[in-house]
């Protein structure tokens, strides 16, 4: 379709209608829309010849990964596709509270509330979907002002004009700042002055996900800090949250994922639309030679060395797609269905092409889809099938945070927490595995799963035993096979951590403790040690960038190491308690003072 004209005042990363992702996530919400109101059916697994009608939660789309908000990303594109078709999406499978839009515009008017003299934060939140100001009617304000932007809209107030509504809510909202609690407060902008509509039609439904976790995260303060607005807004700035959704079971609503995230997971319908042909990458700055590493440097300056290595790692690159695909493609019970957006290449330049090319050879025949023509592989007569009843029924979508009636501040968190999930950054700032923490968590647990079972395989044949591992492990798919095994392998030569992995020792053990004012946590700890009169914990962590003192070490790593510390005090009473990181890019094992974990599970402050 011919590119749409745009107006000189459109914003410059505003998403064309025809561009050919938005399409595609269009076309996958409507036909998931008629599927479900015509009552497709699909067959039961297990149960032979019986069939259902389809659900939402029977939906699994599955992308290579999330892309950066620069480009147009199919991800968020689907989500906002299905909810607009009134789908029930369980929306991203993470989600970070503090980057969303609609957060960012409440956060604004808080800091006001906070501090009246912030005039970026007040014209922030008079630009926002909050009171819906033009551009011209802020410059009107700010331009010919003498002093702060607050008594210039005071003043401004006096005649008819958008300056009269923002100062009803705003004053109104300045006189409760001080009494009221954060979750309060937040509340009262949200629903007596109808903020919520407005940043909802402005927005679009997606921004209910953001809303409802920053409303969360205000009770979730309110448990363990003084309820004050000034420590809720610090403690937003210095925590980089993160909230991770439990896709496990679908519980009746469509679910978007990374296929990293997908592992180990099942759907009736497998829906993979990222399949087009992805951008080449540059090769790394680093090539390893084995023994050593030399720089990539230019394309002129490059040697037949440089060519060899570039090639290797390419190909290493293409047969971790292709275990990706793997993974991808069996998540699928009953139907796959492959399309994509753009340039698909060749027959081997992308996975629809690869797809393409099996099922010429698997025989499918050709056939109509909302797309356009396609091919279509299908084995036994479905439709010949008798019809069961609905395995389980959708339940209606939970309703807004704002009809659930008086909250009990008093409810401390439900169900089983992980060590784990406690908030905070895992990574010091720079780190190289922070831009993919998809890839930097593969890299963890390869180099778990080499630490736990090589201490008990000879030292001469751990090498061949550690491929052989990593070989079999879909997870490792496409990692550094040499660079994770040489990681583990220093680990364990390495005299002065010995004690760790002999007799005695254990490794991989779940240990599950009520702790006071998180309720049950559950966990893995790593390596443990148990004596008489002590305990010790051990935690890998595979972090490129290694903190040089405890006092460095990320708050998330703390507040698990401290939940660790309080879950063994409540199995072993009365022994001493020492917990310890394991870094294994470097090798060195550090212990983190009880003091300093101790203070950071108290901060927790995660839902």
């Amino acid at each position: 379709a011919a590119k749409e004209e745009r107006k000189w005042f459109d914003p410059v990363d505003k998403v064309d209608p025809e561009h050919p992702k938005k399409r595609l996530a269009q076309t996958i919400a409507a036909e998931i829309r008629r599927m479900i109101d015509a009552g497709e059916t699909i067959p039961i697994p297990g149960a032979e010849g019986k069939r259902r009608p389809i659900t939402e939660g029977d939906v699994l789309i599955l992308l290579r990964g999330r892309q950066p908000r620069s480009t147009v990303s199919l991800f968020s594109e689907i989500i906002l596709a299905c909810k607009q078709a009134g789908l029930n999406v369980a929306g991203a499978d993470r989600l970070k509270v503090g980057a969303e839009l609609a957060v960012r515009d409440v956060i604004a008017l808080l800091k006001f509330l906070a501090l009246p003299e912030d005039d970026l934060s007040l014209a922030t939140a008079l630009r926002s979907p909050l009171f819906g100001w033009a551009e011209d009617d802020l410059y009107r304000l700010a331009q010919p002002r003498r002093g702060h932007l607050w008594p210039a809209l005071r003043a401004a107030a006096e005649a008819p004009g958008p300056a009269q509504a923002a100062i009803g809510i705003l004053g109104d909202l300045r006189e409760q700042a001080d009494f009221l609690r954060p979750f309060d407060l937040i509340n009262r902008l949200l629903i007596r002055h109808g903020a919520r509509n407005r940043l909802l039609a402005r927005l679009g439904t997606e921004a209910e996900d953001g809303i409802d976790a920053l409303l969360a995260q205000s009770l979730a303060y309110e448990r363990t800090e003084v309820p004050g607005l000034t420590g809720f807004l610090e403690w937003l700035a210095n925590d980089d949250l993160e909230i991770k959704r439990e896709m496990d079971s679908g519980g009746g609503q469509l679910r978007v994922m990374t296929v990293h995230g997908a592992k180990g997971l099942e759907a009736p319908v497998v829906i993979l639309p990222d399949t087009a042909k992805p951008r080449a990458k540059p090769p790394p700055r680093l090539l390893d030679a084995g023994d050593y590493v030399i720089p990539a440097g230019t394309k002129p300056e490059r040697t037949t060395l440089h060519a060899g290595l570039i090639e290797a790692h390419e190909a290493a690159q293409r047969a971790e797609d292709k275990r990706l695909l793997y993974v991808a493609m069996t998540r699928a019970q009953s139907w796959l269905i492959v399309c994509a957006a753009g340039d698909v290449g060749g027959r081997l330049d992308s996975w629809h092409g690869m797809i393409d090319a099996g099922l010429g050879h698997a025989g499918a025949v050709a056939a109509n889809f909302p797309t356009g023509e396609g091919k279509r592989y299908a084995v036994g007569d479905w439709h010949a099938s008798a019809m069961a009843a609905p395995a389980r029924t959708v339940e209606d979508p939970p309703a807004p945070i704002n009809d659930l009636g008086p909250i009990d501040r008093n409810d401390g968190p439900r169900g089983t927490r992980s060590p784990s999930d406690l908030g905070g950054a895992k990574m010091l700032p720079g780190d190289p595995g922070e831009g993919d923490t998809d890839l930097a968590k593969a890299r963890g647990r390869a180099l778990h799963l080499l630490l736990e079972y090589l201490p008990d395989v000879a030292p001469e044949d751990r090498d061949a035993f550690a491929r052989r591992l990593l070989d079999g492990d879909p997870d490792a798919a496409g990692l550094d096979a040499g660079e994770l095994i040489a990681d583990a392998l220093r680990v364990l030569a390495d005299p002065g951590l010995a004690f760790l992995f002999g007799a005695g020792s254990l490794a991989e053990i779940g240990v599950t403790a009520e702790v006071p004012g998180l309720g049950r946590l559950h966990g893995a700890i790593d390596r443990l040690l148990i004596a008489d009169d002590r305990v010790l914990a051990v935690d890998y962590k595979s972090n490129r960038l290694v903190p040089g003192t405890p006092d460095q070490v990320p708050e998330g790593l703390k507040r698990q190491m401290g939940a660790y510390a309080a879950m063994i005090r409540q199995i072993w009473p009365g022994r001493a308690v020492e917990v310890a990181i394991l870094w294994t890019a470097t090798g060195v094992l550090m212990p983190l003072p009880d003091a300093e974990v101790s203070a950071a599970l108290a901060r927790v402050t995660a839902a």
